[in-house]
């Protein structure tokens, strides 16, 4: 019975050392942050100008797009706490990366018919906002009829876009 009771002890005492360390190590991240993607926006290369949408349809881009694939992020209050921070700023980066909606008027006109078919592909297809943006922002989940929505505007501009650019060069 004794053995037992001092097992207990030390394995309690280890427990205490592992949750002072981890809590030492949290502490110690934060004084490591990475530098936010804060970029001035441009009015007039923003998807939303250069090919407006309907209101309802720009309140869902905003909503559920804009944080990840724009100059427009707005970093939530857990942005500032380490590890967040760098999952965070990953995101944004890789988003913007793929698509920034704040530059799109400056898209060759080929690639801005491409990048209008493959969004509407990846919200058509539930890939879109990412499950992960969606469960820290529950404004930013889709319903079926904003979904369905956004993919008929998207198709409907890539098909203005492509008329357009038919008039002037021979596509694909």
């Amino acid at each position: 019975m004794l053995a037992l009771k001092m097992n207990a002890e030390a394995c309690f005492r280890v427990l205490k050392k592992i949750a002072v360390g981890i809590a030492v190590v949290f502490v110690a991240l934060q004084f490591f942050r990475p530098e936010r993607s804060l970029v001035a926006a441009s009015d007039e290369e923003d998807l939303i100008n250069v090919l407006p949408p309907p209101p309802g349809v720009r309140e869902t881009l905003v909503n559920s797009c804009y944080d990840c694939h724009s100059n427009q992020t707005r970093y939530p209050w857990y942005a500032s706490i380490q590890p967040f921070a760098w999952f965070l700023d990953h995101h944004v980066e890789e988003g913007r990366m793929h698509i920034n909606f704040s530059e799109f008027g400056g898209l060759p006109p080929r690639r801005a018919v491409q990048v209008l078919e493959a969004c509407g592909d990846e919200v058509a297809e539930k890939e879109m906002p990412l499950w992960s943006y969606t469960l820290a922002h529950p404004a930013a989940r889709l319903t079926e009829a904003q979904r369905a929505d956004l993919v008929a505007w998207m198709t409907t501009a890539a098909e203005e876009a492509r008329q357009k650019l038919s008039k002037t060069e021979p596509i694909r």
